[in-house]
């Protein structure tokens, strides 16, 4: 693992260099953190370009790809030391196979649908309104997301997300998602109670990427020469700044 990192700048590298990964680095320098490395997506076929040469003097990896590479990038920066912050969605049935991974090579990874600090707030408020309502089966749980058209998954990782989260409120009780993708829309996510007489909508609303950008370095400052597999919700209980 890296050496000790609390004197410095964090050495990052980002894998994927789109929206997200020009907010990431334009951020970068204000907390603490050095872009060090990019590669972008298309120079990285098969996790090719993630070797010891490249990333001898890296921290932590900020993974913002696509759901296909996410696995093999992890693989090869585990087994480089590198640790790992994972903003990509849509590759959580491989969860299993990449805590092993984690576990093997005693590597370091933080993962979530969504890195805003908000969202994580959002699924606490989520989970208090769901506790109340469940008392009442006449008002109706549901999950509406949107996001920009250029989006691959659909429902998103956040809707998902939300929705395990507020499902055990409501045992066998199904509670649908709706997905929208239109223009440019950053993202939007609200839980809704409905009944005959009224509606009660909790909702997250995205201004821009710079939120999810905020918090994956926030991950990536916390994850430097920790070993395990964390959620970002495990980092906002555990630090300092959360």
């Amino acid at each position: 693992m890296p050496a000790a990192t609390e004197n410095r700048a964090i050495r990052l590298a980002l894998l994927g260099y789109g929206k997200m990964g020009k907010m990431l680095a334009q951020l970068a320098p204000e907390r603490g953190c050095e872009v060090c490395a990019i590669l972008e997506i298309d120079r990285n076929a098969d996790g090719a370009a993630i070797t010891r040469e490249n990333f001898k003097d890296i921290d932590v990896a900020v993974d913002f790809t696509v759901p296909g590479a996410v696995v093999e990038n992890v693989r090869r920066l585990a087994a480089l030391g590198v640790n790992i912050v994972v903003g990509t969605t849509g590759w959580n049935d491989h969860l299993a196979e990449v805590r092993a991974i984690i576990e093997k090579t005693g590597a370091g990874m933080v993962y979530a649908p969504n890195f805003s600090i908000g969202v994580q707030l959002f699924y606490r408020i989520a989970r208090a309104a769901a506790e109340q309502f469940s008392r009442f089966p006449h008002y109706a749980p549901y999950v509406i997301e949107a996001h920009h058209q250029a989006k691959k998954d659909a429902p998103s990782g956040t809707a998902l997300e939300l929705k395990r989260q507020v499902q055990p409120f409501f045992g066998s009780r199904e509670i649908p998602v709706s997905s929208v993708r239109a223009g440019f829309i950053p993202g939007a996510h609200e839980l809704g109670f409905d009944s005959e007489a009224d509606t009660l909508i909790v909702r997250h609303t995205a201004r821009s990427r710079r939120g999810f950008a905020e918090g994956a370095l926030l991950a990536a400052r916390w994850v430097a020469g920790k070993q395990g597999l964390f959620t970002f919700a495990d980092v906002l209980e555990l630090s300092k700044e959360g």
